[in-house]
């Protein structure tokens, strides 16, 4: 899959719980379902092209999901 689509569907999920009035559970949120519903491989690329790229396109929910702790690509 490209990063392209990665990052689009990223940016997807972190506007779904960008509603949920808790920061951050927000995020916890988005990183529990990119755990549970994306390969390993998908969250290594992404994680890989937030590091290269300062998650420059990433919704800032992804972002914080993506480099908090408690994410093991």
């Amino acid at each position: 899959m490209s990063t392209a689509n990665l990052i689009k569907m990223a940016n997807q999920i972190a506007q779904y719980f960008a509603s949920e009035p808790d920061q951050q559970q927000a995020v916890l949120d988005v990183r529990n379902h990119l755990k549970m519903y994306w390969t390993p491989g998908m969250r290594k690329e992404l994680l890989a092209w937030q590091t290269a790229h300062q998650g420059a396109d990433l919704h800032p929910l992804a972002q914080a999901a993506v480099s908090g702790a408690g994410w093991e690509a």
